[in-house]
């Protein structure tokens, strides 16, 4: 297993320690080459560009964050995996892998999970294929580009072809109080297959900083089945730039359910392909903020097939003076007809100085479809309120309540009770009174 040597800088001088600290396979730092290529010669993204003109990172300075080597600081504790019986979990901390294991009934039928970095070495026929090549492009922006460069840990997860996992797999990303993490997963489900995967990150403390820079790439081959979590809680310090893409084959399906809770700001962009006839997608956002966070989401619902099926739902509860951003966009090809698209976006103000922003689109090129959107902003009721605390309740676990029951709609989708409970318990913990 190769390691990152001690506070690894993000300049050339520190590209070169790094790619000597690795000892990986040629076609491994090629792509790292052409990719810390892009991203010196690339420019850090202005809000004068459309997708970042609600997200200003001018406070954001790089060389603040560097990578650190092995360090013996626990592992924050994990909520999804509370209970569940896994078939495997492979765990890291500040980008450095610190467990894996995987149920060896799964190994036999030939099932990999484990280390990204450890499989890119010993299959990396099958990594080099599906790594950075057909999902997310590394040479998209300068932190795709950041990332290609500088992942040090992540997760791969291969099933292959009719292989059902009945059981979750658990992956867990820690990151130390100003520490860095370039986490990336790597997840390929071969024709007929079918896995559970329960990802999550988080800090020590929710006021520990830091710096993420993660991607996601999801390979769905036809008629296979994946629901994947994604639980972001990092510290209120961190700075989390990510790229996540799956592409889904013909009569596959994936639910996706992501909790955002944590980080100072996110900018997420998450794109689905609808990459083979009958192929089907749901995905289902939480986003809890406070204080000044500030989360940006950009999704992509990109219907390349006829007849397939898409539903996104993200549901946004905002207190104090934080702010969200959720962009959505349903895009239709010419040949996608009898297309079912949807996407909805509704946000809970739980305060007067908070802000949501909600930006539906369509981009529809065939004639036979039905693709609809919506969005709602609000606050919270105080008859509601009213009625409860004339009931008994305090005014607090009134306003928890109306909390939950607005994410309710969210919950009711999520088939898994561990993740049911831990995004509600997350959430129910973070409410402070409505002003």
């Amino acid at each position: 297993m190769t390691q990152v040597t001690s506070h690894t800088e993000f300049t050339d001088q520190g590209f070169e320690d790094f790619l000597h600290s690795r000892s990986e396979s040629d076609w491994l730092t090629e792509l790292r080459r052409a990719a810390w290529q892009s991203f010196a010669g690339g420019h850090w993204p202005t809000q004068r560009e459309e997708e970042w003109m609600r997200t200003d990172i001018r406070m954001f300075h790089l060389d603040k964050y560097s990578l650190a080597g092995e360090n013996s600081q626990a592992l924050p504790t994990p909520a999804l995996s509370a209970g569940v019986d896994l078939a495997g979990l492979c765990h890291s901390m500040d980008g450095v892998p610190r467990a894996s294991q995987l149920d060896p009934a799964l190994a036999e039928k030939g099932v990999l999970f484990g280390s990204l970095a450890d499989f890119a070495e010993s299959h990396g026929d099958l990594v080099r294929k599906n790594l950075l090549t057909r999902a997310v492009d590394p040479h998209f922006d300068r932190f795709s580009a950041l990332h290609a460069a500088f992942w040090s840990s992540g997760v791969f997860l291969y099933v292959p072809r009719g292989v059902v996992i009945e059981h979750p797999l658990h992956s867990f990303a820690g990151m130390s109080d100003g520490g860095s993490d370039l986490n990336h997963t790597l997840v390929i489900l071969e024709d007929g297959a079918e896995a559970t995967l329960l990802s999550e990150s988080a800090s020590p403390s929710g006021d520990a900083g830091g710096f993420h820079c993660g991607a996601i790439e999801l390979l769905l081959g036809d008629n296979a089945h994946l629901r994947y979590v994604n639980l972001q809680d990092w510290g209120q310090g961190v700075w989390s730039f990510a790229h996540q893409k799956a592409i889904v084959g013909r009569d596959s399906n994936i639910q996706w359910t992501v909790g955002a809770l944590g980080s100072r700001l996110s900018k997420v962009n998450q794109h689905v392909a609808l990459a083979g006839e009958g192929a089907s997608c749901q995905v289902n956002g939480v986003m809890f903020t406070e204080n000044k966070q500030h989360l940006s989401y950009h999704t992509l619902q990109h219907h390349e097939h006829a007849h397939c099926t898409s539903d996104f739902l993200y549901k946004a509860a905002l207190q104090d003076k934080s702010r969200t951003v959720w962009r959505g966009m349903i895009k239709v090809d010419e040949g996608a007809q009898k297309t079912d698209g949807y996407q909805r976006n509704d946000n809970l103000l739980l305060s007067t100085k908070a802000r949501a922003d909600s930006i539906p689109g369509l981009e529809i090129e065939a004639d036979d479809v039905r693709c609809t959107h919506g969005s709602t902003s609000g606050k919270v009721d105080e008859e509601l309120i009213f009625y409860a605390t004339s009931r008994g309740f305090t005014r607090m676990e009134a306003i928890q309540m109306i909390v939950t029951g607005f994410f309710q709609q969210v919950f009711d989708r999520i088939t898994i009770e561990s993740v049911r409970e831990a995004l509600g318990l997350a959430i129910a913990r973070r409410v402070r009174d409505y002003e």
